[in-house]
Parts: C-alpha cells; sequence; structure tokens
C-alpha cells in the first residue's frame, strides 16, 4: 500500500536501528507522548531494535485513558435521562467510572449512539428535534476543530437541542507537568503528529528551552518512530535541546491555520483533570461564553450530580504511574488478572491506545519487570 508499505520497509528499520546503535554513547530515556505510537512500538518490537541504553517509556497521549472518572459518572447520567441521545466514539463506551460504564447505561436503555464525526450528532439533533442530543467532546488537539465545527453548525442551524459534554485536553501543559515532576527521567520527546498536524509545533520551542529537552514530531509507522529516536539520540549525544520535525511530510510549523482559527473561535484554554494524575492548569478546553448555550453542563446543572475527583478515586488501577512513564503496565499486579479487557480496572486496559490494552494485546505473556 503505497504510503504506508514505505514505512514498514524491514530494510529501512533494521538500517535505522544500526544507526541508532551506532550513535548512542551514553544511556537516554525518551517518552512517545502518543498512544497510538506507543501500539505501533509494541506491535512491532520496536524498543527490542534499540541499544540497551535506551529506555522508551509510555506517555499520557491517549485521551480516553486520562478522562476523569468523575467526568464518566457524569457522562453516564447524561446519557441514562430519558431525554437525551448521547452521542459518543465508540472506544469511550467501556471506560469504567465509579460504577458502571456507558456501555452498562446503554444496556439499561440509555440511548447511546456511536458516531464517527460530531457531524453526526448534529444530524441527529436536525432528524430528533423532541430529544436533547448531547455529543462527548473527547480528545487531543486532533479532534478539537471537528467539535468545534459541530458547534458552528448547530448554531448556524439554530439547534437549540445540541450540546457538548467536553473533555478535551491538550499535550504541551501534560509534557510539563511530567517534566516538571521531581519523579520526572523523561531526556526527550518523541511528540505526537496528528496533535501537530493541526496545532504545528511552535508552541513546543519554549518548553524545549526551559527544560533543556529534545522534542521530534514524530509519525507512527516504523520506520518513522525508529527515525524520531535517531533525531532524539542525536540531540542529546550532541548537547542539543531543539525542536525536529521527523514528519514532515504532514506537519508544518504552524500547523493548519484554518484548523487553529475555529478551534480559538469556540474554545479557550481551561485547566482540567486528568485521570490517575490530577488537575494539570490550562491543560483543557471549554466553551468560550459565546457558545455557552451549547455547554451540556449548563444545560443540564440541575438534572446531574457532579461527583468530586476526591469522591472517585481508583483504589487499585496504577493508570496514574503508567500515564506518566513511571510503570510499565506488565508491572501492575493486576495485569492480565485482575485487570483485563473484558475486566478492566482502568481505562487504559480498555482503548484502543491504551498502553495497557497495548501489552495486554502483544506482551500478555512477559514477566513483568518492576517500575522503571
Amino acid at each position: 500500500m503505497k504510503y504506508v508499505d514505505e514505512f514498514r520497509d524491514p530494510k529501512a528499520v533494521h538500517a535505522l536501528s544500526r544507526e541508532i546503535h551506532r550513535i548512542t554513547c551514553h544511556p537516554w530515556t525518551i517518552m512517545e507522548v502518543c498512544g497510538g505510537q506507543t501500539h505501533s512500538i509494541v506491535r512491532y518490537g520496536l524498543d527490542h531494535l534499540l541499544p540497551a541504553a535506551i529506555t522508551l517509556i509510555h506517555g499520557p497521549g491517549c485521551p480516553v485513558c486520562v478522562t476523569p472518572i468523575e467526568l464518566i459518572d457524569t457522562a453516564c447520567q447524561l446519557a441514562a435521562l430519558p431525554e437525551v441521545i448521547f452521542c459518543s466514539f465508540g472506544d469511550m463506551l467501556r471506560v469504567p467510572g465509579s460504577h458502571e460504564d456507558l456501555l452498562h447505561v446503554k444496556a439499561q436503555g440509555g440511548d447511546i449512539r456511536i458516531i464517527y464525526s460530531p457531524l453526526d450528532a448534529v444530524g441527529i439533533a436536525q432528524n430528533n428535534p423532541h430529544r436533547q442530543i448531547i455529543c462527548f467532546a473527547v480528545g487531543f488537539e486532533t479532534t478539537a476543530p471537528a467539535q468545534a465545527m459541530a458547534v458552528l453548525q448547530a448554531r448556524r442551524l439554530h439547534l437549540s437541542n445540541f450540546s457538548l459534554l467536553v473533555a478535551h485536553v491538550l499535550v504541551p501543559p501534560a509534557m510539563e507537568a511530567i517534566l516538571s515532576s521531581p519523579e520526572n527521567r523523561v531526556q526527550g520527546f518523541l511528540a505526537a503528529g496528528h496533535v501537530c498536524s493541526v496545532m504545528g509545533y511552535d508552541m513546543y520551542e519554549p518548553i524545549c528551552l526551559r527544560y533543556r529537552v529534545p522534542i521530534v514530531v514524530t509519525g507512527f509507522e516504523p520506520v518513522d518512530i525508529l527515525e524520531g529516536v535517531q533525531l532524539v539520540v542525536a540531540q542529546l549525544e550532541e548537547g542539543r535541546h531543539e525542536v525536529g520535525n521527523q514528519y514532515a511530510r504532514s506537519v508544518h510549523r504552524s500547523g493548519n491555520l484554518e484548523a487553529r482559527k475555529v478551534v480559538d473561535e469556540v474554545f479557550e484554554s481551561a485547566s482540567r483533570n486528568w485521570r490517575g494524575i490530577g488537575v494539570i492548569p490550562e491543560s483543557g478546553l471549554q466553551l468560550r461564553q459565546p457558545f455557552a448555550d451549547f455547554d451540556a453542563l449548563r444545560t443540564f446543572k440541575d438534572r446531574i450530580h457532579l461527583s468530586s475527583p476526591a469522591n472517585a478515586l481508583e483504589s487499585e488501577c496504577q493508570s496514574g504511574r503508567i500515564l506518566q512513564g513511571l510503570m510499565q503496565p506488565s508491572a501492575c499486579s493486576a495485569f492480565g488478572t485482575r485487570c483485563t479487557p473484558d475486566h478492566p480496572l482502568g481505562a487504559p486496559m480498555v482503548s484502543s491506545e491504551g498502553a495497557c490494552a497495548a501489552y495486554y494485546r502483544y506482551r500478555h505473556h512477559e514477566v513483568a519487570s518492576g517500575e522503571i
């Protein structure tokens, strides 16, 4: 398949592996931010092609995984309301809340519909004028433009029965939170190519300077990832800390200006609680005041009970340490036993980009190696 097979070419993969071995003289710890990159690394065994001195750790780049429990609880309450049609991407349905997930609500009679685009929810609102349509707006900067366009389209159509439950999170503040942690061991980042295709990579430049770490925008296929590692290692060995762009076929420094414009029109930054990690300042999006009528939390504030983060804690799930790169999934005592895709303790085991799901699918029988 053109533009895919080229980036899975075994000869290119092994050539990059040899080059990384050649230039590596010191131990380095590199974090890939995106869960899609994590799945490629684990699926293709790319970490096994690296020198022993290079450690890859997995970051919080799975928006499903970092959606906090209290927001899942809110989604379940909203989806159970008889006048509501609750629209969501499919990978949110099995994310566990305090007592249930959206799939359980659907089994109990909630009208929950899987969508492939937020504009699908706008169409449902048009076709069901006597129902309230709520779209679960989940994702990083990648999916924010589509959610913003849905709001603008709903306003253009004068739809008073459409709203968003906003759960958008932003990558740069999460990276800064990791780098500023006293437990941080990250010396370089592979940044998520799809996020940067929308937002560009100029926002990473202050992070490089402030924390003196190289950040390389990277794609998702084996050749992409190994070339990203090579570019990070080259900077580390030379004592440089700059933003690099391995994913130049899709990413420009300023990103997609039209997409950035529509996101800025509809959303503004806000502090956001991340599952297992805690509140990160200015790490999420919320609707701007002119679009407040499209905020489901405002529309249904008298119909739901908002739980606080302190009342919605996971007792056994180690997702916080896994999402910060402090623990490998297989090191969790519940991994593959009390926590499986059929009976998950936390979101990283059920999300299509979750690190635990990747390890369960591709390395279920590996011996746990302990914390990193």
